[in-house]
């Protein structure tokens, strides 16, 4: 089972996770900004209160993306 074990934030709506198997990746989110569940996440602000919670990146009000997701669409640290 893949798990988030942290999380950074970066500039452009990446992610810099850090996985339970201590690789680390960076996810791009801009390409999921425009769905309604993470339109609030458009905001810096708000992008920057990203935690680990249960395994994955959440935020406040219920928001969060499947670690699977994460680990599929991010790319090894070093090669983005």
């Amino acid at each position: 089972m893949i798990k988030v074990n942290s999380v950074e934030i970066m500039s452009d709506f990446v992610l810099l996770l850090t996985f339970s198997g201590g690789e680390r990746r960076c996810f791009d989110m801009r390409p999921y900004l425009h769905y309604p569940v993470f339109r609030r996440l458009e905001n810096p602000g708000f992008f920057s209160l990203a935690h680990v919670d249960y395994g994955t990146v959440t935020w406040p009000g219920d928001i969060d993306i499947a670690p699977e997701t994460l680990y599929e669409y991010s790319v090894p640290l070093g090669t983005r």
